[in-house]
């Protein structure tokens, strides 16, 4: 899954997101979701979010999908 919608997104949920610093590389960086900060259902580069440890990128995808949330 990819995080483009925000309906897929919660906080509680692993994922791997992609920093600012790492755009270019496409480095990922994996985490719990903290908070959501994007506000809009879509966004094509994915929803910003913040992680339990504070770091803020880009949903890439997510690790581990659920059906209930």
């Amino acid at each position: 899954m990819n995080g483009q919608n925000r309906k897929d997104i919660y906080p509680g949920l692993a994922v791997a997101i992609i920093l600012k610093k790492d755009q270019r590389s496409g480095h990922l960086t994996y985490g719990v979701v903290k908070d959501i900060l994007t506000s809009s259902p879509f966004h094509s580069r994915g929803i910003k979010v913040r992680l339990q440890d504070g770091q803020i990128g880009r949903v890439a995808e997510i690790t581990n999908p659920t059906v209930d949330n």
